[in-house]
């Protein structure tokens, strides 16, 4: 269930939110999006935009492939990868 309310926060930056019933009791994840960032927003909004615009850039002619970046670290720059990653391993807990 998704609810979505455009407010205005005011100077003193408190709102009092009164949930609907429909809402079932427990933990939720509030989410605060400045209203001129949604304005414009190029993020699908369902699935099928989502593969429509996948689609589309996928068609793009001017399209270039990832693999263009393919050895473009010098091999100085970590050394032996496997033996960064274990050195940066050893650093946590």
């Amino acid at each position: 269930m998704s609810i979505t309310q455009t407010v205005e926060i005011p100077v003193n930056h408190r709102l009092t939110i009164d949930v609907p019933r429909e809402v079932p009791a427990g933990p939720v994840v509030l989410t605060f999006t400045p209203a001129c960032t949604l304005v414009g927003s190029k993020d699908p909004a369902t699935i099928e935009e989502a593969l429509h615009m996948a689609e589309e850039k996928a068609a793009n002619p001017n399209r270039k492939p990832i693999s263009r970046f393919f050895g473009t670290l010098s091999p100085n720059t970590y050394g032996d990868g496997v033996a960064y990653q274990r050195a940066i391993r050893d650093e946590w807990d």
